[in-house]
């Protein structure tokens, strides 16, 4: 029987052949570390992870390669901006649909003096921007926002807080776990004093890849999270400022960063646009069809204007974990249940502490999946 993937919020499924062909020629072909060597292999995985440094500013609109991170996934990204960046009598600004990686960074900073504020969103998962204005402080330093809401789909406006950030030369940051490689992001445009990123959703490459953009202010201010060897000034026993030395202590993950480039490489020939229409017009089918379904009640918003294709549901008349088990059980279709590692999401949507069972499209989700899916959905609904 075949199976139906649901999970791309997770991790996208399936990734281009030339993901994995790419890792296999470097596994097989190359095998050499970046930066530790002279010889030819060490000089062409060099070049590659260049390459990828290269390919991720013409992505986002960014024009130094150098000041591109890699790091081993989103989350890490995001503890190398709140705790480098925010010092004793700090305050950031977050939102109440924050994933973990956000809300766990900042409280873990507590016992440093660093406070920070949560500006409420409406129950689709909207900013209220009136709240996020009156919670900004004289020592605010930092907003850091959810672009895409891992739990709802919702979209914010990015633009808007971007104005009011920039206006009181406040840093703003954008976590893009479910936009990068969907959503255009122009940094620059954007006014972006950081943007991480993860490798492995959208951006279609293999996971234990991420990492993060920097300007060159940042760059100074933040300090690294780790240190240790970076194959330049080896005689110096503290960590060079250069970049990206500064931020890449020990070896990378090479296999994955060749992974990636084929990733990049392949959403460059697709077109990202052409990507959005695809995930929009998969998405609009699905939410055409839950919403037709009386026993499913839809958490977020009910149009694909304002969000992409991550949708949160409960059952009426059926347990989300026994849903989920059902599920994969019987109709092979592979979703997930539960919190989603953002439970002021679903405090904010009111499906705390319960959850919901989210369904996540990709650009490799078809119509014969979003059919199959609906249609099981219905006949669990009528159990």
């Amino acid at each position: 029987m075949d199976f139906f993937y649901a999970d791309n919020a997770a991790t996208s499924y399936p990734k281009p052949k030339e993901v994995a062909d790419s890792i296999t020629n470097y596994l097989v072909n190359i095998g050499a570390n970046v930066g530790r060597g002279s010889y030819k292999r060490a000089i062409s995985a060099s070049n590659t992870v260049y390459e990828t440094r290269e390919l991720l500013c013409e992505l986002f609109n960014f024009n130094e390669p150098m000041n591109v991170i890699f790091t081993s996934n989103i989350t890490e990204s995001i503890n190398i901006i709140i705790k480098g960046f925010l010092k004793s009598g700090d305050h950031a600004l977050v939102s109440s649909m924050e994933h973990n990686a956000v809300m766990r960074s900042l409280s873990s900073l507590s016992k440093s003096e660093v406070d920070y504020s949560i500006a409420k969103c409406s129950k689709e998962g909207f900013i209220d921007i009136n709240d996020l204005v009156s919670k900004i402080k004289s020592n605010t330093k930092l907003i850091i926002i959810n672009h895409v809401s891992n739990v709802s789909g919702s979209i914010q406006k990015i633009q808007e807080i971007s104005k009011i950030a920039n206006q009181r030369n406040i840093a703003f940051v954008i976590d893009s776990a479910q936009s990068a490689g969907v959503l255009p992001i122009d940094f620059k445009q954007l006014n972006l004093a950081a943007l991480p990123f993860t490798g492995h959703k959208g951006l279609l490459g293999p996971e234990g890849t991420g990492g993060l953009l920097l300007t060159n202010e940042m760059a100074q201010a933040i300090n690294p999270l780790k240190y240790g060897g970076t194959g330049s000034d080896s005689s110096n026993i503290y960590q060079p400022d250069i970049m990206p030395d500064k931020f890449e202590s020990g070896t990378l993950n090479i296999p994955g960063i060749f992974g990636l480039n084929a990733a990049l490489k392949f959403i460059k020939r697709e077109g990202i646009n052409n990507i959005l229409s695809h995930e929009l017009e998969i998405g609009t089918l699905f939410l055409n069809n839950i919403l037709n379904i009386s026993n499913i009640v839809l958490h977020g918003p009910r149009d694909m204007e304002s969000r992409l294709s991550v949708f949160s549901i409960t059952f009426k008349n059926i347990d989300n974990s026994e849903a989920a088990y059902l599920l994969d059980k019987d109709y092979n279709i592979m979703t997930r249940c539960g919190l989603h590692c953002s439970p002021l999401a679903h405090k904010t949507l009111e499906t705390y502490p319960g959850g919901t069972i989210r369904f996540s499209f990709g650009y490799f989700s078809n119509k014969t999946d979003i059919d199959y899916i609906s249609e099981c959905l219905l006949k669990l609904s009528k159990n």
